[in-house]
């Protein structure tokens, strides 16, 4: 059994290095084609079921979870693909909920391999990390087989590699600035590229029972103006229909929640009240809404129909978790663990930490990856945290401690930050600076680890030890 184990973790090892070898994330070479040479080899998986797509720039991961969780619900077999993980390659593909299993993306990997160099051999650009682990979320849904995939976008909307599939209902997250070298630089130009996931008209062939009439539904959060204006626009063109947050769809009211909050939620096809979530802030209410709207879209379900079975969706909503965004991972001190990384996330962080805990006194613990908006960022958190400790994660795009923290200083004060460059060191001076700190039976002291996906996923591996 050991020599097993043991076998399988080498198995497991030989693939991510393999994946780890190719482009990663951060370095892009805007293009469907690679990924579509890939998937017309494979016999085209991303057709052999129906798709949700997300995209936006904060809140896709959580949003996808609560899709899962409603579909699932409802009886229905998901696979859900997302991006960054957290610990591990295999949370970006699950099944049934869980995500697969060492032995299965293993399978998966080698599967597609000798098709990916079939891809490489005929481009000028080998494919990426990215597109290679989209092909083998496609390859494990189709092969599953699901009944509706779950899938959240990279980057942007029309070039991105899951974009090879046609979206039954696309869904996109408020809009911000992010990733600008790449999507624009603004809000409306962001817009129109991750609009691209609207389409006209999904194949007949993964259009699901009790759909009206088989178009596409684009399920839009609240936007800037610019960012709105962009995306109704494409729908207009590709003739989806369009459900606006606040108009079709809305947050009716939430209250402050022992562990989350208890929402009313105003649906497409009706009202759910008392709905709980176990997730701070209103950025996590706006999810749910934006969620339920999307699985009520895809079950056909409208104003026609009445709601969908309130039970049903409470007992989904009850059980969503959602890692690395303001989880407590440690008590005593309090240590929350969120992957905010652009100033509109830490924003919704920042407001979601001064409502729904009683903290006398926070110290931040931070590490960024190199350009993003950092001075923005530690701007949000300057009036929050007491004590700000500097650090850098392991990406070969993390930010330099000592460059870190001269940006901090300028924000926060000489006074009010230190430099740890290992994040181990930086989370035990952190939490001794909490415990330092004056006790108050009201509230007491907090750590708040953020900056980064990547930040916040080896935050928790180093404090709780477990997985997403």
């Amino acid at each position: 059994m050991a020599h097993g184990q043991t076998s399988g973790g080498r198995e497991l090892a030989r693939v991510e290095q393999a994946l780890l070898a190719r482009w990663p994330e951060s370095r892009l070479e805007p293009s469907l084609t690679r990924i579509s040479a890939l998937v017309d080899l494979l016999g085209s998986p991303q057709r052999a079921m129906p798709v949700i797509q997300v995209t936006g720039t904060n809140g896709k991961t959580t949003t996808a979870r609560m899709i899962d969780e409603l579909l699932r619900g409802f009886g229905l077999r998901v696979g859900r693909f997302t991006s960054p993980h957290l610990t591990t390659m295999r949370e970006r593909i699950v099944l049934d909920g869980k995500p697969i299993s060492a032995a299965r993306f293993v399978e998966v990997f080698d599967d597609i391999a000798p098709y990916v160099q079939l891809v490489d051999a005929g481009s000028d650009v080998p494919m990426s990390f990215f597109e290679v682990v989209v092909g083998m979320a496609y390859a494990a849904f189709a092969e599953a087989p699901v009944d509706v995939a779950v899938i959240e976008v990279g980057m942007g909307g029309t070039w991105d590699a899951t974009n090879v599939a046609d979206a039954r209902v696309a869904v996109v997250t408020p809009v911000a600035l992010d990733h600008a070298e790449y999507l624009g630089p603004d809000v409306a130009t962001i817009a129109t590229e991750k609009a691209g996931i609207i389409k006209a008209g999904a194949p007949d062939d993964v259009v699901p029972d009790g759909s009206p009439d088989g178009g596409v539904v684009a399920v839009l959060a609240h936007q800037p103006a610019g960012a709105l204006e962009a995306l109704v626009r494409r729908a207009i063109e590709v003739d989806a229909t369009v459900a606006r947050e606040g108009t079709e769809f809305a947050v009716l009211e939430r209250r402050v929640a022992v562990g989350g909050q208890q929402l009313r939620l105003q649906g497409l096809a009706g009202e759910y009240p008392e709905v709980y979530l176990p997730l701070f802030g209103a950025h996590q209410a706006q999810n749910a809404a934006v969620a339920l709207a999307a699985v009520e879209a895809f079950l056909g379900a409208g104003a026609a129909t009445g709601p969908i079975d309130p039970d049903v969706v409470r007992s989904a909503f009850g059980a969503v978790r959602s890692p690395g965004r303001l989880e407590r991972v440690r008590s005593s001190p309090a240590v929350l663990v969120d992957a905010a990384h652009n100033p509109a996330g830490m924003a919704a962080t920042v407001a979601a930490v001064r409502e729904s805990f009683d903290f006398t006194r926070l110290v931040g613990v931070v590490g960024c990856v190199v350009g993003k908006d950092v001075t923005g960022m530690l701007s949000e958190l300057e009036e929050l945290c007491a004590e700000l400790v500097v650090t850098q994660n392991s990406s070969p795009r993390a930010m330099p401690a000592d460059e870190l923290g001269a940006l901090a200083v300028d924000v926060f004060g000489a006074d009010r930050v230190s430099v740890h460059p290992r994040l181990f060191d930086a989370l035990e001076s952190a939490m001794e600076l909490a415990e330092a700190g004056p006790d108050d039976a009201l509230g007491g002291s907090g750590v708040l680890v953020t900056g980064s996906v990547i930040t916040a996923g080896e935050a928790r591996t180093l404090l709780s030890g477990g997985s997403a």
